[in-house]
């Protein structure tokens, strides 16, 4: 065999050992959709911004410790629209509230991972189906505008264009959809990931059974291709696809199997930007179950966050906010378990600490609760789950700190640099080893 030959085999054997791994893997940041409801209404006096300045979980803390210590690469970080454009539907992203959501994105793209925007209405605004009897599509493009200029030259910024929309014509909301994906990319960001969610609460089980998979497939940025876009799927374990309940009744391995299959043969990919469970017995099993399946279809599944934590406190009922205290946290059972054993993520997308002229500064002085967890704060309200979250309406934040340092920066610098070693050294034993046997 020749050496080139030999080069090119070794090669792929490091392109195989590779194989199997997931591009983007990390964890919702949910607090400012504290109440919203399915119906699109987002009071934004029951937000709490996940940030310590602001009263809220201690969101930076939380990123930076899932990035380094873990090495997850990609957080959710919920808005809603009220909150953005301060209660006024056709206005301007509001400088107060925009600013503190721009503050925890921020603090996102310091720990060098990919900052994913959910905009969390549920295909509506206040009652009203984007489009369809609701807040016409002019609207809802012209706040995707201000966002995509606000965010585009950052190639680490995912535009999730709506959370879980449903109970509505699913040709017209990809119509919608597109006119949505042809404005960012005119406005000049073209070289971020877009997600595509589905009807049904972008449920993966019926993504397409529902045209969801058909419709929104068909949209293109401005030069025809698929590039960048990827479809948005959710799935949760319990009764009612809702996750707030504590039992998990449903096997959802065959769900993400078959959508699998369908993502393969139409030569398309998908990112699951919400899924969670509690840590029940149950759970732990189907929980566990569902994500092998996932990692095990990672060709077309490149992306995996789960929910949630941010200004969840440790005690919610699909926790995955880290135990301990700012500065000194560790993972819980679940997402030990059922999210980090579950999937490997390739460590070339390993995230790496930079600094960003805008960086969002937190304080790590916040009193945690008295057994040691992170701040506490109330759940939202999801679906058919009815609570009062405690209002928290945002206002200019305390005096704050960063919480980074030069140590930190270098130490996952340097978790970075050994990974790809790792690699290279695995590639050169492979090619001694073809040198002898050959």
């Amino acid at each position: 065999m020749r050496a080139t030959s030999l080069l090119a085999a070794a090669l792929a054997v490091a392109g195989d050992a590779l194989a199997g791994k997931i591009k983007y893997l990390g964890v919702a940041i949910p607090g400012i959709d504290f109440g919203c409801d399915i119906d699109g209404s987002c009071p934004t006096d029951t937000s709490s911004v996940p940030l310590l300045s602001y009263k809220g979980g201690d969101g930076a803390g939380q990123m930076k410790h899932f990035a380094e210590d873990d090495g997850l690469n990609v957080f959710r970080i919920s808005a809603t629209w009220q909150f953005v454009l301060n209660n006024t539907v056709d206005g301007k992203l509001d400088e107060l509230n925009w600013g503190s959501y721009n503050k925890v994105v921020n603090a996102c793209l310091e720990t060098g991972a990919y900052c994913m925007i959910d905009m969390h209405n549920f295909a509506r605004y206040n009652g009203g189906i984007i489009g369809q009897g609701g807040v016409s599509d002019d609207i809802f493009v012209d706040l995707w505008v201000q966002i995509a200029k606000y965010y585009e030259d950052n190639d680490k910024i995912i535009f999730g264009l709506m959370n879980e929309p449903h109970d509505l014509d699913i040709e017209i909301w990809a119509q919608t959809c597109q006119k949505v994906v042809t404005a960012i990319r005119k406005a000049g960001a073209t070289s971020q990931m877009i997600l595509l969610p589905g009807t049904n609460f972008a449920s993966v089980e019926t993504y397409v059974s529902t045209g969801s998979a058909e419709a929104l497939g068909k949209i293109t940025n401005p030069d025809g291709s698929t590039d960048l876009l990827y479809f948005d799927v959710h799935k949760y374990l319990d009764i009612n696809n809702s996750g707030s309940h504590a039992e998990c009744t449903t096997d959802n391995v065959d769900a993400f199997n078959d959508f699998a299959d369908w993502l393969r043969q139409n030569k398309r990919q998908a990112i699951i930007s919400e899924t969670g469970a509690s840590m029940e017995p149950s759970c732990m099993t189907a929980f566990c179950a569902q994500n092998k399946a996932i990692s095990e279809n990672s060709d077309v599944y490149i992306g995996f966050v789960g929910w949630g934590a941010g200004s969840f406190d440790t005690s919610y009922i699909l926790t995955l906010t880290p135990l301990g205290k700012p500065g000194n946290y560790t993972d819980n059972k679940l997402m030990n378990e059922c999210i980090l054993d579950q999937f490997t993520l390739d460590e070339k997308y390993r995230p790496t600490p930079t600094s960003i002229s805008t960086a969002a500064e937190e304080t790590a002085t916040a009193t945690a609760t008295s057994d040691g967890d992170a701040p506490s704060t109330t759940k939202p309200i999801f679906r058919e789950e009815t609570a009062s979250p405690t209002p928290n309406a945002v206002t200019k934040p305390s005096p704050d700190t960063s919480d980074s340092s030069d140590d930190d920066k270098d130490s996952a610098a340097s978790m970075s640099a050994q990974g790809l070693t790792g690699t290279v050294l695995f590639t050169v034993a492979a090619l001694g080893y073809m040198l002898v046997a050959f």
